[in-house]
C-alpha cells in the first residue's frame, strides 16, 4: 500500500479523497494555485505545493508542475479526483514513466472511454446498444447540417473529449446545427484543448441512468447497481438518486452486464461510469463512459457501503478486488443535490464573492437516516470565477426514497450561506415538487416545469400557514424585546392587542393570537386567516439565522435574515420578506403607490461575471430580436446574449477579451424606426 498520494484537485472531491487516505494512514499532498492558498483542502491535507497562478492551464492542468510536486514530496501514487486531468492518458503515460501510480484507468482505457467517438466503436464492437449517429470527424457547418439531415431531426452535437455539459448542444433545424457546431467546437477547444465534435440523434424525453463499475489489474470487473441523473440544467445534472425509480429488475442486470462487457473490452482497471440514455420504456442505449470517479459517487457509495475512493487507491496499488458481484446488494435509497454559487434568478449565472457566511448542516445520524455533506469551502472562502461554483454535496439516504427526499428537504432548510448567492431554495423547491416526488422523471425535466426559468413568487408563501405563523413568531418576539429595553423613551403599556396583519410579500393575512399573550412570546396560539387554532413554540431569539421550533407538532426550521422592521424568510423552497402591521397600518399601507421597475430594454447588461469573447454586432446597426449581440464566458461556459426586440445598437460599452462584472454594461440601444 502507498505511505503517500498527492491529489491533482482542489474543492470538494480533494478533501473528500483525503478522508479516505487518513482512514487507511496514507499522508496525503494537496496541490494549488495562488487563489487557493488558503482553500480548505490545502489545511487538511500533511503537506501541500503552490503549482501556480489561478488560470487552471497555470495550475490545476499543469503537468510538469503537479509531477514536480511529486518528486518534491515522494508521493507514490497520484488521485486526480475528477476534471482537470482525471481523464488525461497523456498525464497516466508520463507518471507511469516517473514510476508514479495513477489512481484510475490504465492509459489505454482513458484513451478509447475518453474520446466519445472512438468508445462509440468499441461499444459496438462490444454489441452495446448505442443511440444512431455519426462517429466521424466533422469538418464543416455545412457538413454538420448535412450528416443531421440524415440522421432526423432533433440531433445532439457533441465535443469528442466534453463532459459536464461543456461543448453540448441540441439542435431542432439546420440553424440550430450550424450555431451549435460553432459554439460546441469553441467550448470543447477552450475546455478539453480538443474541438472535435459528433452528432447523434437526440431520444426524446430520455432519462439519463449511468452504471457504476470497477475493475482491477486482473480482470475482475464487478457493477454496483444504477444511478438517475435526468434532473439536468443546460446538460449538467443538478440533483442524483441511486437507485433509479424507473428500472425493474431485469433491465438493471442487462444494463450492468452490458456495462461490465465494454468495461472487459477495453481491460478496465478502476472506478468507472457507464452512462446510458434510456427512455420511458425502458429501451437503453450507450451514451458514453466517464473513466473517473464520479461527482455523483456518494450516492452509490450510502446505497452499497462500498467506499469508491478506497477500493480505486487498493487497485492502483495492485490488489485484487475483495468484492465480488453477489456482495454488491442494494440498502434503502439515496439521494444528492449539488450546491451551487449561482443566482436563479439570473437564470443560474455564477455568483462570485466572499462566503460571509457558510454554515452547512452536519454529517450526522437521524433515526434510520444519514446526512453526509461534502464540501471543500469554509467561511471566509472567495468564491472565484476561474473553476467550478460548486460549494458543496449534499447527501441524503434513508430506506425508502420518500424518506430519503423528506430528509433532504430538511437537511437543505439547515443550509446557511450569506454573502453570495446559492441554489439552495431551488433545490427546496425540487424536493418538494409532486413530479420529482412521483418520480416521472426526463431530462427536460426542468425546462418542462420551469420553463421561464426559476422565479420566486413571495406570494406564493402566503399559502404556506408555516410561513405566516413564523414570520408572526419571529416579528412579535422582536417587539417585545423593543418594549422592555431598559431607557426607551415611550415604551409600551399595556396589553398587546390580538388582531394583527403579516405582509409575506405583500399578501396579507389576517393573524389572531388566541388566549392572550404570553409574558414571552415563545408559546403561541394563533389563528392564521381564520384557521383553526394554531401552536407554535420555539427558542429562537432575535439575531439567530436559523428559527428551530414547533408549528402545530411539526419540527421547521426556518432561515431568517433580520431587516429593520421586517426580515426575509426561506423554507422548502418559499421565500418571502415579512412584514407585520397593525390593522391601521395595514389600512394605510395599502394606499401606498407601487414602484415600477425602471425600463431595461435600453441596454445590455453583463448577467454574470465573465469574459467577453465576442461581439456580434457594431454601433449604429440595426438587429432583430433573437439576433445574437454577444457571447460571455463564465467558468468555461460561453453564454449567448440576444436582443429581447427589435432595435438599432447605439453605444458599446465593452470590447472582446476584457472581464466584466455582473451588471455591467455591454452596449445600449434605441428603438428601431
Amino acid at each position: 500500500m502507498f505511505e503517500k498520494i498527492l491529489i491533482a484537485n482542489r474543492g470538494e472531491i480533494a478533501c473528500r479523497i483525503m478522508k479516505t487516505a487518513r482512514r487507511l494512514g496514507i499522508k496525503t499532498v494537496a496541490v494549488y494555485s495562488e487563489v487557493d492558498a488558503g482553500a480548505l483542502h490545502v489545511s487538511m491535507a500533511d503537506e501541500a505545493i503552490c503549482i501556480g497562478a489561478a488560470p487552471a492551464s497555470e495550475s490545476y492542468l499543469n503537468q510538469d508542475k503537479i509531477i514536480d510536486a511529486c518528486r518534491q514530496t515522494g508521493a507514490q501514487a497520484v488521485h486526480p479526483g475528477y476534471g482537470f486531468l482525471s481523464e488525461r492518458a497523456e498525464f497516466a503515460r508520463r507518471l507511469e514513466a516517473e514510476k508514479i501510480a495513477f489512481i484510475g484507468p490504465n492509459p489505454h482505457a482513458i484513451e478509447a472511454m475518453g474520446d466519445k467517438i472512438e468508445s462509440k466503436k468499441f461499444a459496438n464492437e462490444a454489441r452495446v446498444s448505442t443511440v444512431p449517429g455519426y462517429l466521424g470527424v466533422i469538418e464543416s457547418p455545412d457538413q454538420a447540417v448535412e450528416i443531421a439531415a440524415g440522421i432526423g431531426y432533433p440531433v445532439m452535437i457533441k465535443a469528442s473529449a466534453g463532459g459536464g455539459g461543456k461543448g453540448m448542444r441540441i439542435a431542432w433545424n439546420a440553424d440550430e446545427v450550424r450555431d451549435g457546431y460553432v459554439r460546441s467546437k469553441s467550448e470543447a477547444a477552450s475546455s478539453f484543448g480538443d474541438d472535435r465534435v459528433f452528432i447523434e440523434k437526440f431520444i426524446e424525453n430520455p432519462r439519463h441512468i449511468e452504471i457504476q463499475v470497477l475493475g482491477d489489474k486482473h480482470g475482475n470487473v464487478i457493477h454496483l447497481l444504477e444511478r438517475e441523473c435526468s434532473i439536468q440544467r443546460r446538460n449538467q445534472k443538478v440533483l442524483e438518486e441511486a437507485p433509479s425509480p424507473l428500472l425493474d429488475e431485469a433491465t438493471r442486470q442487462e444494463m450492468g452486464s452490458q456495462a461490465i462487457a465494454l468495461s472487459k473490452a477495453v481491460d478496465y482497471d478502476s472506478a468507472g461510469t457507464v452512462e446510458f440514455v434510456v427512455d420511458q420504456q425502458k429501451n437503453f442505449y450507450f451514451l458514453e463512459m466517464n473513466t473517473r470517479l464520479q461527482v455523483e459517487h456518494p450516492v452509490t457509495e450510502l446505497v452499497t457501503g462500498v467506499d469508491l475512493v478506497e477500493h480505486m487507491i487498493r487497485v492502483a496499488a495492485g490488489e485484487t478486488l475483495s468484492l465480488t458481484q453477489a456482495d454488491i446488494k442494494p440498502n434503502g435509497w439515496a439521494i444528492e443535490s449539488r450546491v451551487y454559487a449561482e443566482d436563479p434568478k439570473r437564470n443560474f449565472m455564477p455568483s462570485i464573492g466572499r462566503l460571509v457566511r457558510y454554515q452547512p448542516p452536519e454529517t450526522l445520524e437521524v433515526g434510520d437516516c444519514t446526512i453526509r455533506n461534502d464540501t471543500g469551502v469554509v467561511e471566509g472562502d472567495e468564491v472565484s470565477l476561474y473553476y467550478d461554483p460548486m460549494l458543496a454535496k449534499l447527501i441524503t439516504h434513508g430506506p425508502t426514497r420518500a424518506e430519503a427526499i423528506e430528509t433532504m428537504s430538511g437537511a437543505l432548510d439547515h443550509f446557511n450561506v450569506e454573502g453570495i448567492e446559492t441554489n439552495i431554495q431551488f433545490l427546496s423547491v425540487l424536493m418538494n415538487h409532486d413530479r420529482w416526488k412521483s418520480g416521472e422523471l426526463a431530462t427536460s425535466f426542468l425546462d418542462d416545469e420551469f420553463p421561464d426559468g426559476f422565479i420566486i413568487d413571495g406570494a406564493e408563501a402566503a399559502k404556506s400557514k408555516v410561513m405566516a405563523a413564523v414570520s408572526f413568531a419571529i416579528e412579535i418576539l422582536k417587539r417585545t424585546r423593543l418594549d422592555h429595553l431598559t431607557g426607551r423613551l415611550r415604551p409600551h403599556s399595556g396589553n398587546l392587542r390580538s388582531s394583527w396583519v403579516m405582509s409575506l410579500d405583500g399578501a396579507e393575512i389576517p393573524v389572531e393570537v388566541l388566549g392572550g399573550f404570553p409574558e414571552t412570546p415563545s408559546d403561541l396560539e394563533l389563528s392564521i386567516g381564520g384557521s383553526e387554532p394554531i401552536h407554535v413554540t420555539s427558542s429562537w431569539s432575535p439575531g439567530q439565522a436559523l428559527w428551530l421550533g414547533s408549528v402545530d407538532g411539526e419540527n421547521v426550521v426556518v432561515r431568517v435574515h433580520s431587516y429593520a422592521g421586517s426580515c426575509r424568510l426561506q423554507w422548502r423552497g418559499f421565500a418571502a420578506n415579512a412584514r407585520l402591521m397593525t390593522q391601521r397600518i395595514a389600512e394605510l399601507n395599502r394606499l401606498m403607490p407601487d414602484k415600477s421597475d425602471a425600463d431595461s430594454g435600453k441596454v445590455l447588461r453583463c448577467p454574470m461575471p465573465g469574459l467577453i469573447v465576442s461581439l456580434e454586432v457594431k454601433e449604429g446597426q440595426s438587429v432583430k430580436a433573437g439576433d445574437t449581440l454577444a457571447v460571455v464566458e463564465a467558468m468555461k461556459m460561453e453564454n449567448v446574449l440576444r436582443a429581447e426586440r427589435d432595435c438599432v445598437v447605439e453605444t458599446i460599452s465593452a470590447s472582446v477579451g476584457e472581464s466584466l462584472a455582473v451588471d455591467s454594461v455591454i452596449m445600449e440601444f434605441q428603438q428601431a424606426e
